[in-house]
C-alpha cells in the first residue's frame, strides 16, 4: 500500500501571488478547510513546502 498524507487548506489564496494560487490548485485545494488525501511523493511534499502558510499536513498514513 502506498503512503499517503492528508493535507488541509488553512489559508486563503486572496492577495497571494499567482504561483501560490496555482500550487493550491495543483494540490486539488481551492476552498478554506478543504482536505485532500494525496500520495506521499517528493513532488507533493515540495508543493506543500512552498506554501506552508496556506496548508498543513494533518495526518500521514501508510
Amino acid at each position: 500500500m502506498a503512503k499517503t498524507i492528508v493535507v488541509k487548506q488553512i489559508g486563503s489564496p486572496i492577495r497571494r501571488p499567482e504561483v501560490q494560487r496555482q500550487t493550491l490548485i495543483g494540490l486539488g485545494l481551492n476552498k478554506m478547510h478543504k482536505t485532500r488525501e494525496l500520495e506521499d511523493t517528493p513532488a507533493v511534499r515540495g508543493m506543500v513546502a512552498k506554501i506552508p502558510h496556506l496548508v498543513e499536513i494533518i495526518e500521514e498514513r501508510g
